[in-house]
């Protein structure tokens, strides 16, 4: 038998749209899914030939850009003053949040996706979602979009050279076991965590006036 979730916890996720965010990663994982082997041909900027990546390592940033949408509270004046301290529970949220895109990346490779691109969304997937708590603390929890985004076009139109080979930066083009990239990725997950779980999100102007 399935036991309710606490009332606290049912609160704190209906406030930050748990749910509905949960509800659109799965959508977009599902969508995915149905094109796992699809290939994403990058701009030909710099490059001399076609170059183009698995769609299922490319979709990760659109997991973190709705996960991290969670980040936001509109309670967050209740929360500061709250007598319980809110470190705990925003660390605990934000690591399942992690498990939960870590799920949606993996699911593309039930319909075929490879190992290979499936290690690569999931490094993805970390790094982004890090880059998205950045965002939340640094901007404001209404413009954690901001820096995954940022980092994927200049990569997309840049992060191949002359030589066809990608540029060391570009760590979301790399081959799956690259360990600079994957070292870059859980460095970026580590201290968008530590920064959202120790200071709490930056509200927006706009979130301050509302």
């Amino acid at each position: 038998m399935i036991r309710p979730l606490p009332p606290a916890l049912r609160y704190y996720c209906r406030a930050r749209g748990v749910p509905a965010a949960a509800l659109t990663g799965l959508v977009v994982a599902l969508l995915v899914s149905v094109q796992a082997g699809r290939q994403v041909s990058l701009p030909q900027l710099r490059h001399l030939t076609d170059f183009s990546v698995p769609l299922a390592a490319v979709v990760p940033v659109a997991h973190a850009v709705v996960l991290a949408s969670t980040v936001h509270s509109p309670m967050a004046d209740l929360e500061h003053s709250a007598a319980q301290p809110m470190r705990r529970w925003r660390a605990v949220h934000m690591t399942a949040v992690l498990g939960y895109a870590v799920l949606l990346a993996v699911l593309p490779m039930a319909a075929g996706a490879g190992a290979d691109v499936t290690v690569a969304a999931v490094r993805n997937v970390a790094g982004y979602l890090g880059l998205a708590m950045l965002g939340a603390r640094l901007l404001g929890s209404g413009l954690a979009w901001v820096p995954p985004l940022a980092v994927l076009g200049p990569t997309l139109f840049l992060g191949v050279g002359w030589d066809n080979t990608v540029e060391p930066w570009a760590w979301t083009l790399h081959g799956p076991w690259g360990t600079g990239a994957a070292v870059t990725a859980a460095a970026l997950y580590a201290a968008g965590l530590l920064a959202v779980a120790t200071a709490g999100p930056r509200r927006t102007e706009r979130t301050e006036r509302a």
